[in-house]
């Protein structure tokens, strides 16, 4: 930590949270084209990270799970149905709950998207454990800083 006529400073780089912001830019900005190329989005890929695990899942599972809000989700599910890769469907159960289902179209860009995780450990120079580990870190990290700000 350094000094200056204001008190203590903590230059930009040392700060975890820009850090953290950076490297997201740069894996969003690396995942762009790759993405471009499967006619998806970000947040769409996620879903379908999501379903390819699931299957089918409520549209208010995918949102705790993504951490996006039904207000960003519903307008992306309705675009992702338009083009084949989902089908939006009211459960027998309880007409309030919305399921989502991955369609066969949606299923066959697993294997095409499997050039995304690969481009981010080709660029990292790290290995699939190296990556692994961090990945744990920053998980472990988000949930505790949940844990602690919801018992506020």
């Amino acid at each position: 930590m350094n000094q200056d006529k204001h008190g203590p400073h903590i230059p930009l780089d040392a700060h975890l949270c820009f850090s953290l912001y950076a490297c997201s830019r740069a894996i969003f900005r690396m995942y762009r084209p790759l993405l471009d190329d499967l006619d998806l989005t970000y947040p769409q890929y996620l879903v379908l990270l999501a379903l390819w695990e699931h299957e089918t899942m409520s549209v208010k599972d995918i949102s705790e799970q993504l951490v996006l809000d039904s207000g960003t989700l519903t307008p992306m599910l309705k675009r992702m149905e338009a083009a084949g890769l989902v089908r939006r469907e009211r459960s027998k159960e309880d007409e309030r709950v919305l399921h989502i289902r991955i369609t066969d179209k949606g299923i066959a860009l697993k294997d095409q998207s499997m050039c995304v995780p690969k481009s981010l450990l080709e660029a990292s120079g790290m290995s699939e454990a190296e990556i692994g580990v961090l990945n744990g870190t920053i998980q472990k990290l988000l949930n505790q800083i949940n844990e602690n700000s919801s018992a506020k």
